[in-house]
């Protein structure tokens, strides 16, 4: 590989790096604080927030390495044009394919691990986020053992407990349901404790009362033991709807049973497949769109800002467009052929345009 090959190399390598986990962690940051409640609320420990949180990595990624590529390319060639190493390598009989090599080496290895984070990382992080999140919220251990904490683990129905001693005994328990119309149920008991039975989870109460209020009337029940069905916590795990993100390409694209999806839930997994094949490709659409803009035409001592400016314009509208072609796929099947298509003319158009057939540079003044 010539020096100048690895010269330009590294230097995208590192900008591109540098600007991929600059731009990972401000947005991980912003999707982390939407699970602050989980500490807050429901007593997580740090360790598993941050476990849960960081499996949000790979979809991040997934979207932020095209435009990450796309910024770290026209910085670095900016500043070579900027230092004039670009002008003398031109003047050293370097062709433009020559010196945009370099780019397209890096953005070859970038759409490799796009595609890795594609087509596996990102459906195997995202089922165990979603697995993780129904757990943490729908796990009646979790919801009920937090001690001095009102818990709502689902809508009308508030539990209290005061204490929990080291043998997992409940002290001090308080349960409110209000689901049912015009019924409204408080239960109070001195302990209790979780058990599993062969019928589901159950919560044993002992030593208190049982209060109804039925349109009106007041009926008290005073027990010893009495037994609580909380099964209903632990049934959204088991019903839970696989989200599209969570899926490898055989069922997005209808090779596993589908007999029992609705027509639009296909044509959501259908538009999710199209989506992880063409965004990678975005990749090789800016990183023309880069080279472009500041490898053909003429030299300008001044600055490339203006070229720069309408380099990043294109970009933000032909990113804006990808993302809404997502969700006219879903809906539309007859968007797909357009959203190939929007990806495609930039890229044959940008190779016509850097194509060699060009004049090659002059300096201008």
């Amino acid at each position: 590989m010539y020096r100048y090959n690895k010269y330009i190399i590294k230097h995208l390598v590192h900008s591109t790096l540098l600007i991929t986990i600059s731009l990972t962690s401000i947005v991980w940051l912003t999707q982390a604080l939407r699970f602050v409640e989980f500490i807050v609320n429901q007593g997580v420990s740090i360790t598993l927030f941050l476990h849960l949180t960081l499996l949000l990595v790979p979809s991040l990624l997934l979207m932020i390495l095209p435009p990450a590529l796309f910024c770290a390319i026209l910085f670095t060639y900016n500043k070579l044009t900027t230092d004039s190493e670009l002008i003398v390598m031109q003047a050293m009989g370097l062709s433009r394919w020559h010196l945009a090599r370099p780019a397209f080496t890096v953005a070859a290895i970038a759409i490799i691990f796009t595609y890795i984070i594609a087509l596996y990382l990102q459906p195997v992080s995202y089922k165990q986020f979603k697995d993780m999140q129904s757990i943490l919220r729908d796990s009646y251990v979790s919801l009920l053992v937090q001690e001095g904490v009102f818990s709502n683990p689902v809508d009308g129905l508030t539990v209290f407990i005061r204490e929990r001693d080291a043998n997992g005994k409940l002290y001090g328990i308080l349960v409110h349901d209000d689901r049912q119309p015009n019924t409204s149920t408080t239960m109070m008991a001195e302990s209790g404790r979780l058990l599993e039975s062969p019928q589901g989870p159950r919560f044993l109460l002992e030593n208190g009362n049982r209060q109804e209020i039925k349109d009106g009337h007041l009926s008290l029940l005073n027990f010893e033991s009495y037994t609580l069905d909380i099964s209903f916590y632990t049934n959204n795990i088991t019903k839970r709807k696989s989200d599209v993100q969570e899926l490898f390409m055989p069922e997005l694209l209808g090779f596993s049973d589908e007999s029992d999806l609705t027509k639009a839930e296909k044509l959501k997994r259908r538009a999710e497949a199209h989506q992880r094949i063409i965004w990678p490709f975005y990749i090789v659409s800016l990183t023309l769109l880069a080279l472009t803009a500041l490898i053909s035409g003429q030299f300008n001592r001044r600055g490339q800002w203006q070229r720069i400016t309408l380099a990043v314009i294109i970009a933000t509208i032909m990113l804006f467009t990808a993302v809404a072609l997502r969700g006219a796929m879903a809906t539309t099947p007859a968007m797909i052929p357009v959203a190939y298509a929007a990806l495609l003319l930039p890229i044959i158009t940008m190779l016509w345009i850097i194509g060699d057939h060009i004049p090659n540079s002059r300096r201008q003044a």
